[in-house]
């Protein structure tokens, strides 16, 4: 850490600093009678990755470039969350709160897809980048968000898996690099930021302690399963590959985004009697275990959750009982963030969820049963401005039982 003075400094630290006062309404005119300590960036998630020129035989480093040549896997990341990253609504209505410049490492990773250049942290505030204009700043290149070049453009050359003896651009080979240390460097990232913003997405720490990896799965594994296919349209050549949709949750970003899910729970049902009479008790009981995910579920995002819900209505439609469970973490947000519960299921976890009722009335009955996974509350996208305009929620399960019930003997 370097502490400086503003004396010593010269006028273009003083120009540079009148200029992102005027840009963020920072106090300027205070700053100019104090001392400063700029806080160099030294973890991996406060830079991005490096500006990267285009390799030799290609014309940009854009997405719709590779396309042209690899034509099923292009399709299959323009329908995956990756793509929209950056335009992801909750991302820009939290960036707009918080205006925290790391954040953008994740979304928009590239020194390329960014604005501005940060130099440190004045007085090691995240919210008060020394920042400068980036002059290879590429608009179009942003709106990729987690483009192509992300991960597989570094230093001149396109990283692969597999060698092409027809391939037109420069070409290393390197399955080390492309491993899943490269998605856990924006999927294993867990630090207190501000005193209301936590980054907490320890997917990979959890994923180090359980099953998938000492059975040698990992994120590619699950999320990028092997297909054969044309990796070269054209080429006639059939070859091993890994599909690029990134399945995950499965909730779309916006209306008509397709996201693919990968769902890691076994869902089980009791099984009920074929007929009640007044007086019986209604005993019904679901289990979820986490078969699947090398990791918790839900993982990731700290406002994801699950909701389980049991309605048992009459047959002129009015509710009888309600029973819900929730699935996942529960924080405070203000005047500081803290987790208070959370109870994700682990990996192969088993959990059951019960339902009872003594039936009360002679009047048949019907039991719905729905699992829903939600990617944050109803009240939270309201705050964040985005209520009615983001998807927050799909069904998972959804199941009716009819039951019949007559008067007792």
């Amino acid at each position: 850490m370097l502490r400086i003075s503003l004396s010593i400094l010269g006028i273009s630290f003083m120009a540079l600093l009148l200029w992102w006062g005027l840009k963020s309404g920072y106090d300027t005119e205070a700053a100019m009678e104090e001392e400063y300590t700029i806080t160099p960036l030294t973890r991996h998630w406060q830079k991005p990755i490096p500006h990267q020129v285009t390799p030799e035989g290609l014309k940009s480093l854009s997405a719709a470039e590779c396309g042209q040549c690899h034509t099923e896997i292009y399709k299959e990341w323009q329908q995956s969350t990756h793509s929209v990253a950056w335009q992801d609504k909750q991302f820009q209505a939290e960036l707009k709160k918080d205006n925290i410049y790391a954040c953008l490492n994740c979304h928009i990773p590239l020194q390329n897809q960014q604005e501005y250049i940060v130099g440190g942290l004045i007085n090691g505030d995240f919210s008060n980048p020394v920042l400068t204009p980036n002059p290879d700043f590429n608009r179009e290149l942003q709106h990729e968000s987690i483009t192509c070049a992300a991960c597989h453009i570094r230093d001149g050359s396109v990283i692969g898996t597999q060698g092409f003896a027809d391939v037109t651009h420069a070409t290393t080979i390197d399955t080390e690099f492309l491993s899943e240390e490269l998605c856990m460097s924006c999927h294993n990232v867990a630090e207190q930021v501000t005193a209301v913003l936590v980054c907490t997405f320890e997917t990979g720490d959890e994923w180090m302690n359980n099953w998938a990896r000492e059975e040698g799965q990992n994120c590619i594994s699950c999320h990028m399963p092997v297909v054969e296919r044309e990796v070269l349209t054209g080429s006639g050549k059939i070859r091993k590959s890994h599909q690029h949709y990134f399945a995950g949750s499965g909730i779309p970003k916006f209306e008509g985004h397709e996201a693919k899910a990968l769902e890691a729970l076994v869902i089980s049902t009791s099984e009920l009697p074929a007929q009640y009479v007044v007086g019986n008790s209604i005993d019904f009981e679901l289990k979820l275990k986490n078969e699947f995910a090398g990791h918790t579920v839900p993982t990731g995002d700290p406002e994801r959750f699950y909701l389980i819900d049991f309605t048992l209505t009459n047959q002129q439609g009015d509710t009888v009982k309600l029973k819900q469970y929730r699935i996942g973490e529960e924080w405070v947000w203000y005047p500081e963030a803290k987790k208070i519960s959370d109870n994700n299921l682990k990996p192969k976890e088993e959990r059951a969820y019960s339902f009872n009722y003594i039936i009360a009335e002679n009047d048949d009955l019907n039991l719905n049963i729905s699992i829903t996974k939600h990617r944050m509350t109803a009240e939270n996208a309201a705050y964040d401005g985005i209520l009615g305009e983001y998807p927050l929620s799909i069904s998972i399960f959804n199941k009716n039982y009819f039951i019949p019930v007559s008067a007792p003997h």
